[in-house]
């Protein structure tokens, strides 16, 4: 498998998971507080007064409704638009969803505990933190596609030896990325899981419950950082950067670098998967098989688990030896 294609199949399991669970919220939360709302719900208002209402199932159906038009057509967008539009894409899903869920929860909130909807409360503040939220992730999402976008492999597929020749006049780069599905699913479950328990209590069906919310929130995060990996050889040296937004980075300069080398390497070999200290050094595991393996001057021994490891030993080597001439 390509590391192109593991890049899009993880990025298809986040899209998978965001577009199933957006849709799953919106028509759940309605009727989860259905004891406490009246039969009919307030969904628009005239500055601080209710003055259109829906039956609770429509109330539930509806905004799903109008995610499944706006994902479909998303999708016909990014599929025809190629990388450009993609990033269009990421961000009109992200920030739809969160403006969409955020709306829901202000007007159950809103209609929570009142015998009519004409007496539903205002939604003024809640959908205030809902555009900012919105917008913030938009921003986020384009910001993180931008970068995708930008990142160019120029690699040496065909570089035998262990040191590559770099003529002076040419600058190369060599980039390589892998990611683990599992991380990738564990990562978007567990995030699904704190933003509804999150959602249910900005709605008022239940208390902010921290110590549920908490763990999920950052088990998904922790997971996340850990499901993906990529590592960048330049003129610098190695440059390996954790998780989609490309943070925490560590870096080790080329003169700096003793020696590279690629090397086949299991999870059995390391104690396992993620950020894994054994006696072989420290190991970035998220799959079995070949590993770029450095020797620094000072410290022990760094792998990573990536495609074409042994390009981008070679292209080290090269780097490393032209400083250290």
């Amino acid at each position: 498998m390509t590391d192109r294609t593991k890049r899009t199949r993880g990025t298809r399991w986040g899209a998978a998971a965001w577009v199933v669970g957006v849709p799953a919220v919106l028509a759940g939360l309605p009727p989860a507080a259905s004891s406490r709302l009246p039969e009919r719900l307030a969904t628009h208002w005239d500055g601080e007064t209710p003055d259109r209402s829906m039956p609770l199932w429509a109330a539930a159906v509806s905004p799903a409704l109008v995610w499944a038009v706006l994902a479909l057509s998303m999708a016909l967008v990014g599929r025809r638009g190629g990388a450009p539009a993609a990033a269009w894409v990421g961000v009109s899903l992200l920030s739809g969803g969160v403006s969409l869920a955020g709306a829901q929860a202000s007007i159950v909130r809103a209609n929570l505990d009142r015998a009519d909807w004409r007496d539903a409360g205002s939604v003024g503040t809640g959908m205030a933190v809902t555009a900012v939220v919105a917008v913030a992730a938009g921003v986020l999402g384009w910001w993180w596609a931008g970068r995708r976008v930008a990142l160019q492999v120029h690699a040496e597929q065909g570089a035998s030896g262990e040191v590559m020749e770099v003529p002076e006049s040419e600058r190369r780069v060599w980039l390589s990325r892998t990611a683990n599905p599992w991380l990738q699913l564990t990562a978007a479950l567990t995030g699904l899981v704190a933003a509804a328990a999150l959602l249910a209590g900005a709605g008022g069906l239940i208390g902010l419950r921290w110590a549920l919310i908490a763990p999920f929130a950052i088990t998904s995060v922790l997971a996340l950082s850990c499901a993906s990996v990529q590592a960048r050889v330049t003129e610098s040296g190695l440059e390996v950067a954790f998780g989609p937004l490309g943070r925490p980075v560590r870096r080790w300069a080329a003169q700096d670098i003793v020696s590279a080398r690629a090397e086949k390497r299991t999870p059995a070999q390391v104690g396992g998967w993620g950020y894994r200290l054994s006696g072989l050094g420290t190991t970035v595991m998220l799959r079995a098989g070949e590993c770029l393996v450095i020797r620094p001057t000072k410290g022990s021994e760094f792998a990573v688990s990536v495609d074409d490891a042994e390009t981008g030993a070679a292209l080290l080597n090269a780097f490393s030896a032209r400083d250290a001439g």
